[in-house]
């Protein structure tokens, strides 16, 4: 068994003055691996003021100064990708697919930020004025256990390409994985003060974040609850926020895609990540004429995929990342049954053979109407949902009748009638006949679904303030 008794402040691995302890769970067999004591307020304070005083320092650097520390993080986080990988699959249960993909999408967050920043002006010329694009100061990174190490790569990337310092709270649940990762970003010899990691509950840890004065920025990761209430608190000493939150993302199956690549397509859309995504397509929109098709189709796909053991290379579903979650889904499951949904495949209870761990079978509900629960509200597991529509214009309704806007996805043989679908759905970003991920492109959500972008340009202007100078 691991203990972690670190937190990082000011360059170096500091004893905390919080004193809780957290258990450390293995989802896979229910097994304690770990424990990590957490921080607490004085803690995270000592950070803010290291950050702080890094800051008035760091934040006259260089492009070509940044770009360098950039890629001393990249190099040192890949010196132990494979440990990075193995670590998620242990502590949270990505599968291994998944987990190996996780750390390279870090790396990629490294070098899409590098890319950005050579072609980035920081200063302008706008009319007869100057305009200045200044770091904000001290920012505040939190974020989820559901991909933990790669969310913190790419916030701290863009956050060190702005020329601002940072203070990190990933998830107490992802300690472990936490661990290796910051040995890796102190190896790579940034100024004391840069990034401070603290390890701490939301309510703690996350809280003094949000409501110092010294911190100028808060990008978050996490449920749209919980966003709502940074957004809250945050105004009171008026943070800038990025906040990337909840989905319930539609898959529309327009009537003239190819139904046997396309459904294959969707069930892995949305069992992605062990279903514990944002961005997973749990709604699949079907044309009503073909559904009896769909069904089959469904079913012959979902008994392909492979519930189990997430360290082997052909586990697709992996288990979800604590007995709450499992709990979660498993409601959820039973909600759709009693509010009359079709059970198409799947269902309650373990997979055989899956009872220590904290494994849901995947599951598929058909008949679907909008107001269902579970066609509302975000499950975080391998559940689908299929509603039906009549038209075209119907489809765009149901996939745009919802509270969130983060993802959503088109099949179709008309790359020219998907698009003008696209054009119609109120979503962040929107995959065409595919499912890939582009790092220099905007990411976010509309409505509730968050505020602000990552990544590229749009994500690196979320750090830095204009000045004007009028001459």
């Amino acid at each position: 068994m691991k203990t972690i008794q670190q937190v990082y402040i000011n360059g170096a691995f500091v004893t905390p003055h919080g004193s809780e302890v957290f258990q450390l769970i293995n989802p896979s067999t229910n097994q304690l691996i770990g424990e990590v004591v957490l921080g607490d307020e004085e803690d995270t304070r000592q950070a803010i003021t290291a950050a702080a005083k890094a800051f008035t320092t760091f934040s006259a650097t260089t492009k070509e100064e940044r770009i360098g520390y950039l890629e001393r993080l990249h190099d040192a986080v890949q010196k132990r990708q494979a440990e990075l990988a193995a670590v998620m699959v242990e502590e949270y249960g990505g599968t291994l697919q998944f987990s190996k993909a996780s750390v390279q999408n870090a790396l990629n967050g490294f070098k899409s930020v590098i890319e950005t920043l050579k072609a980035f002006d920081f200063v302008k010329t706008i009319n007869k004025s100057t305009v200045i694009l200044e770091p904000l100061g001290v920012v505040g990174i939190i974020t989820p256990w559901n991909a933990s190490n790669s969310f913190v790569c790419n916030k701290l990337a863009t956050a060190i390409a702005a020329g601002c310092t940072a203070v990190i709270k990933p998830s107490e649940m992802s300690a472990l994985q936490t661990q290796v990762l910051t040995e890796c970003l102190h190896e790579a010899g940034l100024p004391a003060g840069v990034f401070n990691i603290v390890n701490g509950r939301g309510d703690v840890v996350g809280a003094e974040i949000t409501r110092n004065p010294a911190i100028a920025k808060i990008s978050f990761t996490g449920s749209t609850l919980v966003g709502k209430s940074i957004a809250r608190a945050a105004v009171d000493t008026m943070k800038r926020v990025t906040l990337e939150l909840g989905g319930k993302s539609p898959n529309i199956i327009l009537d003239d895609a190819d139904f046997s690549k396309a459904i294959p397509l969707a069930v892995s859309t949305c069992f992605i990540n062990n279903g514990q995504a944002c961005i997973a397509g749990t709604r699949l929109l079907v044309p009503e004429n073909r559904l009896e098709e769909v069904k089959s189709l469904i079913k012959a796909a979902v008994q392909q995929v492979k519930v189990g053991d997430p360290a082997k290379e052909d586990t697709i579903i992996g288990p979800m990342v604590s007995k709450k979650q499992y709990q979660r889904v498993q409601d959820y499951i039973r909600l759709g049954i009693e509010q009359g949904a079709e059970l198409l495949i799947g269902g309650e209870g373990h997979p055989e053979g899956l009872e220590n761990g904290n494994f849901v079978k995947p599951t598929v509900f058909a008949h679907v109407t909008s107001d269902m629960r579970i066609a509302k509200e975000e499950i975080f597991g391998p559940v689908l949902s299929i509603l039906t529509y009549k038209t075209e214009e119907e489809a765009i309704a149901i996939a745009n009748d919802t509270v969130y806007g983060l993802h959503a996805f088109i099949s179709s043989s008309n790359i020219e009638r998907a698009n003008r679908v696209a054009s119609q759905i109120v979503a962040g970003r929107i995959a065409i006949n595919g499912f890939s991920h582009d790092p220099m492109a905007p990411f976010g959500g509309f409505k509730q679904s968050g505020i602000g972008r990552e990544y590229g340009v749009y994500g690196l202007e979320e750090y830095v303030e204009p000045k004007t100078i009028l001459n």
